[in-house]
């Protein structure tokens, strides 16, 4: 069997590191994958963030239709519509959630652990808008998801 010279050696070991970089460049940089037509989230974390929020929407309208009035803790909402006593958790994946109690409804916040343009913080409140920034905490003031 025939001798490499070292200069074949290191070449074959260059390829080779290209070959795993590149591979694992390509998984690292999927394309978010809409989850419904008109979807407005941008990664996965995103459209699991959103998710929370509509359930958490939903269930306090449906809440402050029985009770005339908004839950003032996650835990009141346990068993309206379909939020779960897990969904109490605020820590959700890349997000955590703020939920707030005011006198005529609650602001809720998801706030993710690495702000960027695929991780953006969130905010909800009894008028059943989300708003979301890229850049810092959405408040009410921040764009609206569309």
């Amino acid at each position: 069997m025939a001798r490499k010279k070292p200069s074949q050696i290191l070449i074959v070991v260059w390829l080779a590191a290209l070959l795993v970089a590149g591979s694992l460049g390509s998984a690292a940089q999927t394309t978010y994958q809409p989850k419904f037509k008109g979807d407005p989230a941008r990664s996965d974390s995103e459209a699991a963030a959103l998710g929370y929020m509509r359930t958490v929407i939903r269930a306090q309208q449906q809440y402050k239709k029985k009770n005339d009035k908004y839950a003032s803790t996650l835990a009141q909402l346990v068993h309206t519509g379909s939020f779960t006593p897990r969904m109490t958790k605020t820590e959700r994946g890349d997000y955590t959630v703020s939920f707030h109690s005011r006198t005529e409804g609650y602001e809720l916040t998801m706030t993710p652990k690495l702000l960027d343009a695929e991780h953006r913080s969130f905010f909800a409140s009894e008028d059943a808008v989300m708003h979301a920034d890229e850049t810092k905490a959405a408040d009410q003031n921040s764009p609206v998801v569309k």
